[in-house]
């Protein structure tokens, strides 16, 4: 409500000040003026809308008109690109109109020696007049014709000379000598500095042009401001004929001349220019008392706490009238303290908009982006750029950035940048809960696009890298970038990594450098899996062994191969054939090397068989298991073969004969034999009770299994009986099955590679056999549901390790090989080739595929001040540093059907601030690490 009130009586004043002026001849007016007039009074009409001085003295017609967003090289920004458009109706958004600063000179040249760009300003000599200092006091400002831009960096500046800045100055400033103090004193008293005894107060004041003298005149009247202001400005500029100096930096009274100057042929002999009312504020005049600082000490140790603490404002008066309530001060706009609180304001949840509070308290929180915003960061501003805003979204975040390194700022809500930012971006539009990286990349991409310097950017053409030094091609690449891509985001936020692809078909090797804006580090569990392969032997010997391996998850079959041959410890004469298993059958063999392992899902069964390498060239027999079924059917029987167990493989030369392959099946089928003891006792007697010779049984056993080398002689036709009894081999084919006659050639081809041979068991066979091992296979991945383990903690070092590994691209993600002309599966291989000032990584905690999306909770042990990425780059550069501190996060709590964003800052010194929307509160270093850091803000640091 204080708001609405101070808005309310601003518009009361511009209404009574245009009164005043419409008894004035309207045929002495000129074009401006009653342009002006017009623009007041439709104003005036709304009493909660505060001017704007671009909108006072600003059209479309009249560029020459004062513009107190002025900047000597900044251009006229076009109307459309106001924050203040028709479609939008937010009457909260007051600072939007610029304010003037009159500071000490001093303490602003003393920030400004540590800038790069020195600004110029115009010099007045003050002349203060005070024929009726009761209630008005005059102040005369002649130009120093010699002064023009000259520096006084080197000059000492005296008590009496003052600096006149705009809003956006007077706070870069301001921070500077924050970050200064802060540095100097003791943590345990961080916000208590000398500056904290400085106040802020609005003076109105009236500013015209004296065409007699070629003079600005500045009146302070009684009228105009409470009692107590009034005092305090007489305590500053009420000195009887003493002269005083005033810098112009904010190029708003050169302005302001010169739209009077062309007017003066309306002006009339002897008459002052329009009078327009301004509103000054005033910071670094305060003079306290030593009860004041003690006052002032102790409400400096609770963090926004406004308390009924008084101050004096004049150290001569003890009237009572003379004192200011903090609290009072705040709300009327009069004044205000917490000067040491800049940048710890909180931002308004205005619906599900925590995801993008969060990213931007980590941007106003670094520190390039926050000198260049709070700078003159408008004339950079691309209005042309056909990929950018029109600047809007520039100008948006700007304001909204200023808003909160303003001191004793309360939460602001930032409704204008989201309506700004669903202009652009309607899939940030409403109320829907986003990802904050998701937002955080777009605004990046945003402002980069809206500050690019580049107004024509040139058509490069890359040329080859095959057989150039690397830096070579690197810095081509690089400069080929800022030849189109010029900007403070890329300045601050842009690195360049190398990129190396290897196509699988010809092995062309592509190099390229691109520049990155940030990081994505897949977390171990998304980069790798485990892996459960069932390894067949084919020695006669060796049961089936399950092995569970780990493999990247966009890995190739090549890396499941040679890890599994690491794990079952294949010998040199060996190789692996890998085949999935469906209902009981070889579904496909995979043997392909290249082929990704993305294909293969949790859910298959996999079987890896061992074979000889030397009978690589020899046929490849799939021996798979057929059962008699006899379900009732309608009451009639009826009986039908069906598939079990996994079938075996073996590699066989000699098909002479159909013992051949008999003796080889008997051979895999060696291991899965039933003990003796277990088969005996199994047959201990016959239905009758009749008990069953154990001699014969053995000689049974025996008989069946080992196989026959002589199948022309006596033995070997009994062992065929036998054979022939449990049984029975058939050669599949497209037509039907063929029985393969054991002492016969076997019906193929002689250029076969690959034979199925379908085995009908009898009933006495399966019980011979362990069908069970036979058939057990596992899937490839079973999760484990409630498995109490604690969890792993994961560095950050081993998130990029997996970054920078070398992995295939798969079948969705081919790669145009320009040797090949068509697309191909490669190989790709990043390095990290620059390095930017501000490092931003983002922790790939949400995976999304096509059935389910899922959020990993894994904690990741990030350093906070020595991240030292020396040993990841692969270009180093003696002259820059590769160690980073991390000074923001921005956090995830909840899964994906729901969750809030907050964030953690470093203010400087160890001390960080929680923000959870509007609200900022202390918390200690050694609880900012957790499992819901998402992204990582690092600033490059001098090597130790």
């Amino acid at each position: 409500m204080n708001g609405i009130w101070e808005k309310f009586n601003f518009s009361i004043i511009i209404a009574e000040t245009t009164t005043r002026l419409l008894p004035v001849k309207l045929a002495n007016l000129s074009i401006s003026t009653l342009r002006l007039l017009k623009a007041v009074l439709t104003k005036a009409l709304s009493a909660l809308f505060f001017f704007s001085m671009d909108d006072l003295f600003s059209s479309e017609d009249d560029d020459h008109l004062l513009d107190l967003d002025y900047h000597p090289y900044a251009r006229k920004r076009p109307l459309s690109s106001s924050l203040y458009s028709d479609e939008y109706e937010e009457t909260d958004e007051e600072s939007n109109r610029q304010k003037l600063y009159l500071v000490s000179y001093r303490w602003w040249k003393e920030a400004q020696r540590s800038v790069a760009d020195q600004i110029g300003g115009v010099l007045y000599t003050v002349l203060s007049n005070n024929d009726d200092a009761d209630s008005e006091i005059v102040l005369d400002l002649r130009k120093e014709e010699s002064s023009g831009t000259r520096d006084k960096a080197g000059e000492v500046a005296s008590g009496r000379e003052y600096a006149l800045v705009n809003e956006a100055l007077w706070l870069r400033t301001l921070k500077w000598h924050n970050d200064r103090k802060t540095s100097e004193e003791d943590a345990r008293y961080p916000f208590v500095a000398e500056d904290q005894s400085q106040e802020v107060f609005a003076l109105l004041i009236r500013l015209s042009f004296s065409p007699e003298t070629n003079s600005l005149l500045v009146k302070i009247s009684l009228k105009d401001n409470t009692v107590d202001l009034y005092r305090r400005a007489c305590s500053i500029f009420s000195y009887q004929s003493e002269l005083f100096q005033i810098w112009d930096f904010s190029g708003q009274t050169s302005q302001f001349v010169m739209n009077e100057m062309i007017n003066l042929p309306n002006i009339s002999p002897g008459k002052l220019g329009k009078e327009i009312l301004l509103e000054l504020h005033v910071h670094g005049f305060f003079v306290s008392t030593n009860d004041t600082n003690e006052r002032l000490t102790e409400w400096s140790k609770t963090e926004n706490s406004f308390g009924k603490s008084r101050v004096k404002t004049n150290k001569s008066s003890d009237n009572p009238s003379t004192y200011l309530t903090l609290t009072d001060a705040l709300l009327s706009g009069t004044g205000y303290r917490g000067i040491g609180l800049l940048g710890l304001t909180g931002l308004q949840n205005l619906g599900n908009t925590c995801f993008m509070n969060s990213a931007i308290q980590c941007l106003v929180h670094t520190p390039q982006l926050v000198d260049y915003f709070l700078g003159d960061y408008q004339k950079d501003i691309n209005y042309e750029n056909p990929l950018g805003m029109n600047g809007e979204l520039a100008l948006a975040f700007g304001e909204l950035l200023r808003k909160l390194w303003a001191p004793g700022a309360m939460p602001v809500a930032p409704r204008m940048f989201k309506f700004k930012l669903a202009k652009f971006a309607p899939q940030f539009s409403g109320y829907n809960q986003h990802d904050s990286q998701e937002f955080l990349a777009f605004l990046l991409d945003g402002l980069h696009e809206d500050l690019n310097r580049v107004k024509c950017k040139p058509y490069i053409e890359a040329k080859d890298a095959e057989g150039r030094p690397g830096e070579e091609v690197a810095d081509e690449y690089w400069q080929n970038h800022l030849a189109r891509n010029d900007s403070i985001i890329v300045d601050v936020c842009q690195g360049q990594y190398r990129s190396i692809l290897v196509c699988h078909i010809c092995k062309k090797v592509s190099v390229t450098f691109d520049p990155f804006m940030y990081l994505t580090l897949p977390l171990p569990s998304t980069t790798m899996r485990t892996m459960t392969v069932t390894v067949f032997s084919s020695d006669g010997i060796v049961l089936p062994t399950p092995f569970t391996v780990t493999v990247p998850k966009c890995g190739r079959l090549k890396d499941l191969v040679d890890t599994l041959s690491v794990a079952c410890s294949l010998r040199n004469d060996e190789t692996l054939l890998v085949a999935e298993i469906f209902k009981n059958q070889i579904f496909r063999l995979l043997d392909e090397p290249s082929d990704s392992l993305a294909l293969i899902r949790d859910a298959d069964k996999l079987v890896a068989y061992r074979l000889p390498k030397v009978n690589e060239t020899y046929p490849l027999v799939v021996f798979s298991h057929q059962q008699l079924k006899r379900p009732y059917s309608f009451g009639v029987m009826a009986s039908n073969w069906k598939p079990f167990g996994v079938p075996v493989v073996a590699r066989i030369q000699d098909f002479s004969s159909g013992s051949e392959i008999r003796n080889q099946f008997l051979k895999l089928l060696s291991p899965f034999l039933m003990p003796v003891e277990d088969v005996v006792n199994d047959y201990d007697g016959d239905e009758t009770g009749n008990t069953i010779n154990e001699n014969s049984k053995m000689e049974d056993i025996v008989s069946s299994s080992v196989p026959d080398s002589d199948a022309g002689s006596d033995s070997g036709a009994e062992n065929d009986f036998h054979l022939n009894a449990g049984f029975k081999f058939y050669l599949v084919n497209k037509m039907e099955p063929v029985e393969i006659k054991m002492n016969e050639p076997v019906p193929i081809s002689r250029f076969t590679k690959k034979l199925d041979i379908s085995i009908h068991w009898s009933d006495k066979m399966i019980e011979k056999y362990d069908t069970c091992l036979l058939s057990s296979l596992p899937e490839v991945f079973k999760p484990q549901l409630f498995t109490g383990r604690p969890q792993e903690s994961i560095s950050l070092y081993k998130c990029l390790q997996g970054f920078l590994q070398e992995e295939p691209l798969g079948p969705d993600d081919m790669w145009y090989c320009p040797r090949c002309k068509k697309p191909r599966q490669a190989n790709k291989k990043l390095d990290l080739w620059r390095l930017p000032e501000i490092l931003v990584i983002h922790l790939k905690r949400f995976s999304y595929s096509r059935f389910f999306k899922n959020k990993l909770e894994t904690y990741v042990d990030f350093p906070i001040h020595d991240l030292n990425l020396s040993n990841y780059i692969s270009h180093i550069d003696g002259q820059i540093s590769n160690c980073y501190q991390l000074y923001a996060i921005s956090n995830h709590y909840g899964g994906m059907g729901g969750g809030h964003y907050t964030a953690f800052v470093d203010y400087g010194h160890g001390r960080w601030y929680e923000f959870d929307d509007d609200r900022v509160f202390a918390v200690n270093e050694d609880r900012i690490k957790t499992s819901a850091a998402y992204v990582l803000f690092y600033r490059r640091v001098r090597e130790v």
